[in-house]
This record gives structure tokens, C-alpha cells and sequence, in this order.
């Protein structure tokens, strides 16, 4: 979740109103007025990226599902199951850090392409009836390696195309996509897996990530590559996530993208416990995972609606604030309809991600646009999978509630230091328009 000079368009329809003259181009500033979501599939070159987003989406969720079958029937290990969810966050630090100037140096369509022709290279060796399991986690480290730089240069790209609020409103609806694949996904790859063998749900997820590649190749426009290099591509990275993290301001907006993720991260982490503690059952347990992506979806939804650009950079501190309250409130042992209704609250206080997006794209330097949403997507990947395994580490020895309480008591002191420094940051125009 960055700015960066948009590269003039080549021909074609326009992305999306100009700036008047005077005014800022930068990607989050521009129109006050609430223009609502169908603004932004009005723009042409935004609705292939968006399918495609929806069919990356579905084979990702395809493929991690068929997988996690593929290897439990196969080995009979629960361990080794659990690894396959595992390496959807592991490797995102490594590539996203060391990898992350692949998103700048190169053009953009370019590398989306590439990206996903290489994730369904991999997935079509995994399909083949025989391939070792060593080979198929090798493989699946490899697409994880590959996502970051997908959705960096992906989210940078959108601000080439989306102007002023149509680029927060094309985030949101980015991640509204992925929020719901958590809670319908998962659902839908088991429902694959009653026709289909595991191995016949992965030849379909190499139809979604090759149609995802078309879609991109001859539905976006070619622009040019936002720097030029030719200097060692880990070093470069490493420089560029140095120089972004010396950055007061930047620094405080990743913190702010990271911390309170890492934070819900833990509910999830000891999901199961809890609703074994609760005898929940299976449609229990399918509620307290669902409740907080559900949250989330209405929450941005409302917010891109009914709330124009600045209403929505003022509930972005108070809604951060309070996000992990309701798990804090675990402290009372609630039931499981209750635990459910908090979890719905939290993710009922996503809305204030809409205004970090507008912020975090008018801060970071035109020629680290890429570089800098890598590593954001790196860092929120990586800190949820530290979260989870935390939480249900600490969940062996404490019962599961408490830990919950225990994330979002820490997360909200955590988060109330880092929203001290994003204000602490604010450019001093802002500081003194903000009462």
C-alpha cells in the first residue's frame, strides 16, 4: 500500500480526470466530492487489472487448498499440511526486501506478466502426477517469492492510472476482493475439490493465473520502466528498503500498515482453540474466521460510498485507535455469538486504511513507488504469519481467550505509539490545517 510521477498515457482514453491546472498531480490528492466506486471501473484500463486481480485471487485460493489436500493424502502429515498455509507469508520478507527493485527497474506490464506466467509454470509442475513433495514445497516457496513483487508493482501501477480518489477508491476495492476471498474462498475450493481430484484443481488454477496474464498483457498500457539500473538488483533493494525506512514519515505510515495486521492476526492464529473450547463445531468455526474479513468489507465499502476524501482521512487516527479494542475485550471470556460480534467490530474499523493510502502515496518518491508497496506487502504478509504463530504458541499455555485479549490490549498500546508518530511526521502545512 506509495507515489511516484504518473508516466503520460500512451494514446487512448484517458485514466481519469486531469488535475486542474495548479494543483497537485499526485495520485491520492485531487476531488473532494464523493465519487463512489463505479468511478473507477468507469476507467478503461482498470477493469482488466481488476478481473485479473479476482482470478489470481481464485487460483491462489484454488491452489492452496488443493495443495494442502494433495500433501495431507499423500504424507498423512498434519505438520506438513499446515506448512502449505505456512509458506504463503514465510518467503514474502526475503523476495520482498532483496527482490523489491525488480518493481521500478522494469516496466510494469512486463513484470505482472512474467509474474504470473511463472506462478502457473509452477503450479502446472505440481499438477504433474509423480512430481516429489520436496519438489512441490520448492515450488510453492517459489509463487510466494513471486507475490510480493506482483502486488507491489501492481499496487504502483494503479496510481499510473487511477487520478485523485479514484486511485484510494481502486485500492480499497483491491483488497475488498481479497477480504472476501477469505471468507467465500476457501468454501468454493472445497466445493472444486468434490468434483475434481487436487491435481485437476491446480490444472485450474493455471487457467486463472494464464487468463489473469492476458487480461493484463492486452488490457493495460505498455509504460516505461520508472527507473533505469544496472547495479547489483539485491543491493539496490536493500539500499532503497534502507533509505525508505530512514524516512521519518514513511517509516511511521509502514509501521502504521503493519502493526495493527500483525495484531488481528492473532484472533486467527487461535481461531481453532477457540471454538474447540466452545464446541463451536465446524459452522462455529467457519463464523469466527468469516466475522472479521466480513467487517472489513462492509467497513471500506461504506467508507468508498458514502464518505468523501477528507471525511475519510479524519476517521483514519480515531478508527486505527480503536481497531483492536474489541479484541481486548476477550478479557471477559465472552460466548461464542459475542466473540463473534467483536471480531465483526474490528474489522468494522478498517475504513481508516483508505486514508493511509492517499497519505502513503503522496510521501514516498515518484522512482520508489514499486519498491515501496513490495515492501509494505512484504511486511503486513510476514508480521500476520509471525502473529498467528505467536498467538497459537502462547495459546498452548494460556487458554485462547486470553490471548486474544492479551493481542488487542498490546496491539492498542502498540498502535497508539505508532499513530504518535505518524502525527508527529505530518508535514507542517498539515499540522496547522489540523485542528
Amino acid at each position: 500500500m506509495t507515489t511516484d510521477s504518473e508516466h503520460p498515457p500512451h494514446g487512448g482514453d484517458a485514466p481519469s480526470p486531469a488535475p486542474s491546472q495548479g494543483a497537485p498531480a499526485t495520485p491520492g490528492s485531487g476531488e473532494e466530492a464523493v465519487i463512489g466506486y463505479g468511478a473507477v471501473f468507469s476507467v478503461r484500463e482498470f477493469r482488466p487489472i481488476f478481473a485479473a486481480h479476482v482470478l489470481s485471487i481464485l487460483g491462489t485460493v484454488l491452489a492452496e487448498v488443493a495443495l494442502a489436500v494433495l500433501v495431507f493424502r499423500q504424507t498423512g502429515s498434519a505438520l506438513l499440511t499446515g506448512l502449505v498455509f505456512a509458506l504463503t507469508c514465510l518467503p514474502y520478507a526475503l523476495s520482498g526486501v532483496l527482490l523489491s527493485g525488480i518493481a521500478d527497474r522494469y516496466p510494469a506490464r512486463r513484470v505482472l506478466v512474467v509474474c504470473d506466467l511463472l506462478s502457473a509454470a509452477c503450479v502446472v509442475v505440481m499438477a504433474v502426477p509423480g512430481t516429489p513433495i520436496a519438489a512441490v514445497f520448492v515450488l510453492r516457496t517459489a509463487m510466494s517469492m513471486i507475490a510480493p513483487l506482483f502486488t507491489g508493482t501492481r499496487a504502483a501501477s494503479l496510481a499510473d492510472i487511477l487520478q485523485g480518489d479514484r486511485y484510494v477508491l481502486g485500492r480499497s476495492l483491491i483488497r475488498i476482493v481479497s477480504q472476501t476471498s477469505q471468507i467465500v474462498g476457501f468454501g468454493l475450493g472445497g466445493l472444486v475439490l468434490v468434483w475434481l481430484s487436487p491435481r485437476g484443481t491446480l490444472c485450474v488454477t493455471v487457467a486463472t493465473f494464464a487468463a489473469s496474464a492476458a487480461l493484463l498483457r492486452f488490457g493495460t498500457r505498455d509504460r516505461p520502466a520508472r527507473v533505469s539500473g544496472s547495479g547489483a538488483l539485491m543491493r539496490e533493494s536493500l539500499g532503497a528498503a534502507g533509505r525508505l525506512m530512514a524516512h521519518p514519515r514513511i517509516r511511521a505510515l509502514l509501521l502504521m500498515w503493519w502493526m495493527p495486521p500483525t495484531f488481528f492476526a492473532v484472533a486467527e492464529g487461535v481461531a481453532a482453540p477457540f471454538a474447540d473450547a466452545a464446541s463451536a463445531g465446524t459452522l462455529g468455526f467457519g463464523l469466527f474466521l468469516a466475522a472479521m474479513p466480513a467487517g472489513t468489507v462492509a467497513s471500506e465499502l461504506a467508507a468508498g460510498t458514502l464518505l468523501g476524501p477528507a471525511a475519510r482521512e479524519r476517521i483514519t487516527a480515531p478508527l486505527a485507535a480503536v481497531s483492536l479494542l474489541p479484541m481486548a475485550a476477550f478479557a471477559v471470556h465472552p460466548p461464542l455469538p459475542v466473540a463473534i460480534a467483536l471480531l465483526l467490530l474490528t474489522g468494522l474499523c478498517a475504513a481508516y486504511a483508505l486514508g493511509m493510502d492517499k497519505w502513503f502515496v503522496e510521501e514516498v518518491p515518484d522512482d520508489m513507488r514499486g519498491q515501496a508497496m513490495s515492501l509494505m506487502g512484504a511486511g503486513i504478509m510476514t508480521l500476520q504469519g509471525i502473529g498467528m504463530t505467536v498467538g497459537g504458541a502462547v495459546a498452548d499455555w494460556v487458554p485462547p481467550y486470553a490471548v486474544i485479549a492479551g493481542g488487542g490490549a498490546v496491539g492498542t498500546a502498540t498502535v497508539l505509539a505508532v499513530l504518535r508518530s505518524v502525527r508527529r511526521s505530518r508535514p507542517a502545512a498539515m499540522r496547522a490545517a489540523t485542528p
